[in-house]
């Protein structure tokens, strides 16, 4: 049985992800305050933290540090807020492995709980599709040495189209991948976030990397 630490100081919030994941087989330890957070690291068997945006003592950006270098084979995945990806990019070089988008979809935090204790921590670096590279430690992405400014739902729909370079990629297996089937998402919302990378990926240059398969859906090739 899987053991994972959600690190949120939120009473409510507690209570509600601490519920779902017994629901789900999963062994809990809640704590709010980020030293407790490595005592309890010190002395149980913890396979995943979850870790919230307030925590009470210590910076985010340290306590993944401290986990990452004592504690090398325990996933962290972080809460998040839309515009702070500046933050998501620092706690990454820290140590986080992924992050999810507040509000919290609890449908979406149990696929990438799944997600993370089905698979040994990645030790990809980087991708590219021609002069296109995303720095999957730093999270950069850049063209032709430019750096492009993606929020984290763009930065995962592109990082999903350059694992997948050369392969058509239906709206449904993108809804699945990437929004993990949130109800309130449907194909059109897919249509525009493709639409604002475009803008920000191929726009200005000749030659363009996302590509429309017409009736199917997306692809990036060089």
């Amino acid at each position: 049985m899987a053991r994972v630490l959600l690190v949120e100081r939120d009473e409510r919030l507690q209570k509600l992800i601490k519920k779902l994941l017994l629901e789900n087989g999963y062994e809990v330890r809640v704590t709010g305050n980020g030293v407790d957070a490595l005592e309890i690291l010190d002395t149980q068997a913890i396979d995943l933290v979850l870790l919230a945006k307030d925590i009470v003592d210590l910076k985010r950006e340290s306590l993944c540090w401290e986990i990452r270098s004592n504690y090398p084979e325990v996933s962290i995945i972080l809460f998040v807020n839309q515009e702070d990806f500046e933050e998501v990019r620092r706690l990454f070089r820290a140590g986080a492995d992924d992050f999810i988008v507040l509000p919290l979809d609890m449908e979406e935090l149990l696929v990438r709980i799944r997600s993370r204790l089905t698979k040994p921590r990645s030790t990809e670096t980087y991708l590219q599709v021609s002069e296109l590279k995303m720095d999957l430690k730093k999270l950069k992405v850049s063209r032709n040495g430019k750096l492009l400014n993606l929020t984290p739902r763009e930065f995962k729909l592109l990082k999903f189209l350059m694992r997948n370079k050369g392969r058509v990629l239906t709206r449904e297996i993108i809804l699945d991948r990437v929004w993990s089937y949130d109800e309130s998402v449907n194909s059109r919302a897919i249509d525009v976030y493709v639409g604002y990378l475009r803008r920000k990926v191929d726009s200005g240059y000749k030659k363009k990397l996302i590509r429309t398969v017409r009736g199917f859906g997306y692809m990036i090739k060089d």
